[in-house]
């Protein structure tokens, strides 16, 4: 059972994964949640939520969890997961013009996709493809490649592409960390990241994808004068990536802590749109990539680390 404010019940799918058992969320995010919710077991326990947010399609789950008895659940942050699809495999095939299954291959050779694209850019976790689908639409001189490894939400987004008619936009599972066996030297002009997981806890910083390790790779595979797109609504997220851009040496433009203070500023993702409209400020900076090493111990002490 769960006792909270009723305003708020209601809004949770799959609650009982908050009572144990709970597993590693595939994605997870910082929400400014409100509310505190008690789950009766048979000794119990509390977990206080910081902020609070409804997702409709989504279930919550919490990670980092420290259980004291009579006490408090300790939490880092909620993650999130889709349901999983009945139909998913279906949907995948009715979409696969879209899908490139063996991104390795293409390696060097992504413009062949769209030989008249002036640029080619990459977003990392596309999510349901709001985004997505939206700049790849403003940008029809453009090719987009877009990130995501949970398959139930990358279909969502390859059926927006579809539905707009789109052809300039192509889907694709990859680590993050296999990026310059997925990419040429040089060959991407942007990268976008978008509400990247925070990994709040010291010890995963090295997991942060605005880390200087990723940054390195990213300068590999990024052109000399490329970008690098970056927000998030997570303030200490954004202040550690501000740090690792500076000590990489790269150049920060068009920094800002509230993007939309003054009215909806660019295309938002489906997590933006929520967040603003709670009135949570975005961060947001573009970050100018040069090719550069880390010191090699600086990457030994990150090895071991």
């Amino acid at each position: 059972k769960i006792a909270a404010n009723p305003n708020l019940l209601g809004s949770f799918r799959n609650i009982s994964a908050l009572t144990g058992g709970l597993p590693r969320p595939l994605k997870r995010t910082g929400l400014a949640m409100t509310g505190k919710f008690e789950a009766e077991r048979q000794t119990p326990s509390y977990l206080s939520v910081i902020e609070y947010f409804p997702f409709d399609e989504w279930g919550f789950f919490c990670y980092n969890v420290t259980l004291k008895e009579y006490g408090d659940f300790s939490i880092g942050g909620i993650g999130m997961r889709m349901r999983r699809m009945k139909n998913l495999e279906p949907r995948m095939e009715r979409c696969a013009d879209f899908r490139v299954g063996s991104p390795a291959a293409r390696k060097g050779c992504w413009r062949e996709l769209k030989p008249d694209a002036r640029a080619l850019w990459v977003e990392v976790g596309c999510g349901k493809g709001k985004f997505t689908a939206e700049t790849a639409r403003a940008n029809p001189d453009v090719l987009l490649i877009a990130v995501e490894r949970c398959r139930e939400a990358m279909v969502v987004a390859m059926e927006k592409a579809r539905d707009m008619g789109l052809t300039n936009v192509f889907f694709i599972d990859m680590d993050v960390a296999n990026m310059e066996e997925i990419f040429a030297a040089g060959e991407i002009d942007r990268l976008f990241i978008n509400f990247p997981d925070p990994w709040p806890r010291k010890k995963n910083a090295k997991r942060r994808l605005t880390h200087r390790s990723f940054l390195e790779k990213y300068s590999h595979v990024l052109r000399d004068g490329g970008e690098v797109h970056f927000k998030t609504d997570n303030a200490a997220l954004f202040e550690f990536s501000l740090e690792e851009f500076a000590f990489c040496g790269l150049e920060i433009r068009n920094l800002t802590r509230n993007l939309h203070e003054h009215g909806v500023v660019g295309i938002m993702t489906g997590y933006e749109e929520k967040f603003h409209a709670l009135g949570t400020p975005i961060n947001r900076c573009e970050v100018v990539m040069k090719p550069f090493v880390l010191p090699p111990e600086q990457k030994k002490a990150e090895e071991e680390a």
